[in-house]
């Protein structure tokens, strides 16, 4: 990462498949909290998240994404859970390369909160973008999630 911007970690959260470090078949995201309110990962996928030969599942980058709109959404102060997510694949993503994440809330529009992310490639090109939309859920979850 070549940023001088000071960078909060969030903590794991159990057993998600994205973000927990308890789930023995997650991917084990680390999230941090930068000064804009985004939420910021580096991390490389491997063959346990492969689709086509050499490249990572789409539905691995969708997940990782779901999580990363959804924690920009948490720490915004809402429990939320996706309703929709508008993925867009642009370039494959080679297994086992370093890529970054960056998700942010854009919007909330009664019980509609929207935000956005991207996953970019070694080279800053934009490998997977997605616009979601999320309404509160705090039945679903416990309520400081994401907000240590």
């Amino acid at each position: 990462m070549k940023t001088k911007e000071t960078l909060t970690p969030i903590s794991s959260h159990g057993h998600c498949y994205v973000c927990g470090k308890e789930n023995p078949h997650g991917i084990g995201l680390t999230w941090y909290a930068k000064e804009d309110g985004s939420i910021f990962s580096e991390f490389t996928l491997t063959t346990k998240q492969q689709g086509p030969l050499g490249h990572i599942h789409g539905g691995a980058s969708a997940a990782v994404l779901d999580e990363v709109i959804g924690v920009a959404i948490w720490r915004a102060g809402y429990n939320v859970a996706v309703v929709n997510l508008d993925t867009r694949f642009r370039q494959a993503i080679p297994v086992d390369t370093t890529v970054t994440v960056e998700a942010r809330m854009t919007e909330k529009n009664g019980r509609k909160i929207y935000g956005t992310g991207e996953i970019k490639l070694p080279n800053g090109s934009v490998a997977v973008s997605a616009k979601g939309i999320y309404i509160e859920a705090p039945h679903l979850f416990e309520e400081n999630r994401y907000r240590d």
